[in-house]
């Protein structure tokens, strides 16, 4: 049997520049795209030749703006591409023109070696070597399968007894690194005795998939790695496996070779679908709004700024220009809000923004001090730091303030209604739900500009909290209308029904 890497697992934090990058700058072909197996929530992207074959393939799960791990003990730290030898000078040249970080060539184990990071500061090397591409890409020099990966390990004989149940056998060794060969590639297995223990997050290895023959393969490894509790074995649609952690926490999967990524479309367009897991079917429309869109290289997009507050787009098919800024409610997202925001205006551009401020570990958009107790100082320093943000945000992505509406969900609501007291001409519609009234002793602003729906629901415990708010907006002015739901504190179908009743009456008006 063929033995070697199926494909190599990482995490990104910027999607548009992991497709950049790997898609653009490095030439492999994005062969498909899909909702998480384990997680539908987050975007998985698969790169590799032609044909996504074995062996030439790196997958990224999509972490948006997701905090940094570190590298260390524990983890895979490097990934080297095959190269044509002689087009080591020609990547050299393109990545000092597309200021990639670039050193060498050097020499590894008797290979020249360029080594280059991505957008995440992953090293990635691009070695010259005559490996041969199952199916080649277009550009003669772009990378032909992966060469090799460096695991970093405290037990380095414990974690090549392990590789060898893969088929790695010992080669040569260089300092503190030691090679195993496969049939097809090699693994690095480095000691780092003395290492940091590594940190799961964006920018780190996931795992390393190795090459199983067959379903017969993955049930047999599956008996042969008992001692390492292998999990059970999973469908991951495009192949079958299952995953083991070596005796220094190194993850592996052993996935077969088919039934490939042509398996759900044609070999001329793999790649250009969005696939939601089949156990997720019902929320398919909901998570392809929620997933990062991305553009791919020459592809027209939105740049993303770098500005105070994380933020994220949606953007229809046929926007009509009319923009929907979410914000999300305790322990949210910038996303969550984006599927009932679609269905409320399909056309509209959805501007999702992430609070600042935490919880235990959860966004939110100020700090409080118990459930009605909040943080008049934060209120006011966030509030102000937003109110620049959208300032800015309107000119850098040309956004018009009396085609936007502002949707925010309880903690969001609340902290609209926040800066709307603070800055009155932050906003000129506003659909509040759950919300209350935070800022303590408002003054009376002029809102006579102002069009606002707030929905609370019979059965939330805070809804008696939110007739202060509609008092205060009333004495300022603005156009109120009030509605009530038969619900808690989360939205319900009846949200969406008045919301969308009260947004058609306002653009009819």
């Amino acid at each position: 049997m063929t033995t070697g890497i199926h494909h190599v697992t990482l995490i990104t934090r910027k999607v548009q520049a992991n497709v950049d990058f790997y898609a653009g700058f490095l030439g492999l072909r994005l062969v498909k795209q899909t909702g998480g197996f384990e997680d539908a929530e987050q975007l998985h992207l698969f790169y590799g030749d032609a044909m996504g074959s074995p062996g030439s393939v790196v997958t990224f799960l999509v972490w948006e703006d997701g905090a940094p791990g570190r590298v260390g003990r524990g983890q895979i730290s490097e990934i080297a591409f095959a190269v044509p030898p002689q087009s080591l000078g020609q990547w050299l040249t393109r990545a000092i023109t597309a200021q990639v970080p670039v050193s060498g060539p050097t020499r590894e184990f008797g290979e020249p070696v360029l080594r280059l990071k991505d957008p995440d500061g992953v090293i990635v090397k691009l070695v010259g070597v005559d490996m041969p591409a199952q199916a080649p890409l277009a550009d003669a020099d772009a990378p032909r399968r992966v060469r090799a990966v460096t695991l970093l390990t405290d037990k380095a004989e414990g974690t090549a007894a392990f590789l060898a149940y893969y088929g790695y056998r010992s080669g040569t060794s260089e300092g503190n690194i030691r090679r195993l060969f496969s049939d097809t590639d090699a693994i690095d297995v480095r000691d780092a005795t003395g290492f940091y223990e590594g940190i799961p997050g964006t920018g780190i290895f996931d795992h390393v998939a190795l090459r199983a023959p067959d379903f017969d393969a993955v049930e047999a490894m599956q008996r042969e790695l008992m001692r390492w509790s292998p999990t059970n074995v999973h469908d991951r649609k495009y192949f079958r496996s299952l995953y083991a952690r070596d005796s220094s926490g190194i993850l592996t999967e052993y996935a077969t070779d088919t039934p490939g990524f042509a398996v759900d479309e044609p070999p001329a367009h793999l790649g250009e679908r969005l696939f939601v897991p089949e156990q997720d079917a019902e929320r398919a429309q909901d998570l392809r709004v929620m997933l990062p869109q991305f553009a791919r290289p020459g592809e027209e997009r939105i740049v993303l700024r770098d500005l105070p507050f994380v933020h994220r787009f949606f953007v229809p098919e046929d926007p009509d220009g009319s923009t929907v800024l979410l914000l999300h409610g305790s322990g949210g997202h910038e996303a969550d809000l984006m599927p009932f925001a679609h269905r409320l205006l399909p056309r509209a551009t959805l501007m999702g923004v992430r609070g600042r401020s935490t919880e235990e570990g959860h966004a939110r958009w100020f700090r409080r001090r118990s459930q009605l107790e909040f943080d008049q100082q934060d209120i006011r320093f966030e509030a102000e730091a937003f109110d620049e943000f959208w300032r800015e945000a309107r000119g850098v992505y040309g956004l018009d303030r009396d085609r936007t509406t502002v949707l925010g969900l309880s903690n969001g609501a609340n902290f609209a209604a926040a800066v709307t007291a603070l800055y009155p001409d932050t906003f000129r519609r506003a659909i509040l739900i759950r919300p209350m009234l935070v800022l303590e002793a408002p003054e009376v602003v002029d809102l006579s500009d102002m069009d606002v729906l707030t929905l609370t629901g019979r059965d939330d415990p805070f809804a008696p909290h939110g007739a202060a708010l509609d008092e205060w907006l009333l004495r300022c002015g603005a156009k109120l209308e009030t509605r009530s739901v038969p619900a808690g504190h989360g939205l319900v179908p009846a949200d969406l029904i008045l919301a969308r009743a009260w947004a058609v009456k306002g653009r009819d008006t």
